[in-house]
């Protein structure tokens, strides 16, 4: 689920940076509600990085499937795998699943690492802390990584919502040694030596810090911010506006219901009157997402590029075949988010005012879909939900009431026009 509110703190209570791991997923909107993980480390200490990096080759070209505006990687290395790992650069932390932590966590090696202080919340509802270890190795098509620190997650909730067995998300650190090249446009991920140059030309913009955390300034309209390159998350653009006055050409209004993992919110979103400018490539009257944590550009935004980090050099390069102006299309939706499972998909917010909520038999959170357009929900992937919400006028969705399963047609309309 996309998140907002306080989010996830450090032991001493500092907000972390790029407290975002993922974000993935529009499931009912361009705002769906997904599920939030935190894996940043306060920027006073150095993010844990592999033990050693090796390449097999010169390029190592890693397919991956673009799902939700994420990145997906398929790897095998032993019969237990395929593996799917997700890439996330706004996270300072590997998370994989307790299958590959058991079967690849070192028991003579420290699990501590300067490890974050990540709180979830269980099935019982009580917080606990995710545990750390270190893993013996992964192997990414001709790229190892030994003695890799992660924490544990159980990452079913991200597979339910992907349609994909994720086994880790990839933090930012992993790649130290390395170029690390997200080709959107291509679906895929290029790893070459550090001491290379990027493979494109693009526009280079330095990070705003010696952490190698990849916070770059962008422009909008006359004023110049921070944000974070987060390819964990599928938002635009999410904005903090404090000490800004942004200009909006839509909103801001309530998008659908989002979790954290204190709690759900219901984030403000929009569309900005303004340019927004990374480099000299034009972003007019972009899509936002109204956050109180670090500003942040998303998936939605990066998968019209193919992005290169440089974390020897500290920078970031952007590459686009066109220097045309990105536009964005309205955000269409039901004003339904849920949370997906198998055999369901429950409801988990409605927005006020949204057709889900008006009639004589509004949805309501905790409502349960087993059909879209009387097929099971095991059947939509998120491609084909975001292609019917891009191009439906009217979706009809059934609900299990008790024993009974009863159908109701709601109207799509955009959100965010």
């Amino acid at each position: 689920m996309k998140t907002e509110g306080r989010g996830p703190r450090t032991e001493g209570g500092e907000p972390m940076p790029g407290c975002r791991l993922f974000s993935v997923l529009r499931l009912l909107s361009k705002v769906s509600c997904l599920l939030l993980i935190a894996g940043c480390v306060s920027f006073r200490h150095e993010a844990p990085r592999p033990g050693r990096t090796t390449l097999g080759s010169p390029l190592v070209v890693l397919p991956a499937q673009n799902l939700g505006d994420c990145l997906v990687i398929e790897a095998k290395w032993d019969r237990y795998g395929p593996y799917h790992f997700l890439v996330d650069t706004g996270s300072s932390v590997t998370l994989v699943s307790p299958d590959l932590a058991k079967r690849y966590g070192d028991k003579n090696a420290p699990a501590s690492f300067n490890a974050p202080q990540i709180h979830v919340k269980s099935a019982e509802g009580d917080l606990v802390v995710l545990p750390a270890t270190t893993l013996r190795r992964i192997e990414l098509g001709e790229a190892r990584f030994d003695d890799v620190p992660a924490l544990i997650y159980d990452c079913a909730p991200l597979s339910d919502h992907l349609g994909v067995k994720i086994d880790g998300i990839l933090g930012f650190p992993l790649f130290r040694e390395t170029l690390l090249t997200l080709d959107y446009p291509r679906s895929r991920v290029l790893l070459n030596p550090a001491a290379q140059a990027p493979l494109l030309p693009g526009d280079t913009i330095p990070f705003n810090n010696a952490s190698k955390t990849p916070l770059i300034p962008i422009r909008l309209h006359d004023t110049t911010f921070i944000a974070l390159i987060d390819s964990g998350s599928d938002a635009p653009l999410s904005l903090n506006p404090v000490g800004m006055k942004p200009a909006y050409a839509s909103g801001p209004r309530p998008g659908p219901n989002v979790g954290t993992l204190s709690g759900d919110h219901a984030p403000q979103v929009g569309r900005l009157a303004d340019t927004l400018m990374i480099g000299s490539y034009a972003l007019p009257r972009p899509l936002v997402v109204i956050t109180d944590e670090l500003s942040s550009v998303g998936g939605e935004v990066l998968r019209n590029f193919t992005v290169t980090f440089d974390q020897e050099r500290n920078q970031v390069t952007f590459y686009r075949e066109t220097t045309a102006p990105i536009s964005f299309d309205p955000q269409r939706g039901v004003g339904v988010s849920f949370s997906k499972a198998p055999a369901y998909w429950r409801v988990v917010g409605v927005i006020p005012d949204s057709p889900a909520a008006s009639g004589p038999d509004p949805v309501q959170p905790g409502d349960l879909v087993t059909r879209i357009n009387g097929e099971p929900v095991a059947q939509w992937d998120l491609r084909r939900f975001d292609q019917l919400v891009a191009s439906a006028r009217t979706i009809t969705f059934t609900f299990l009431k008790g024993t009974e399963e009863k159908s109701k047609a709601l109207s799509v309309f955009d959100l965010v026009p």
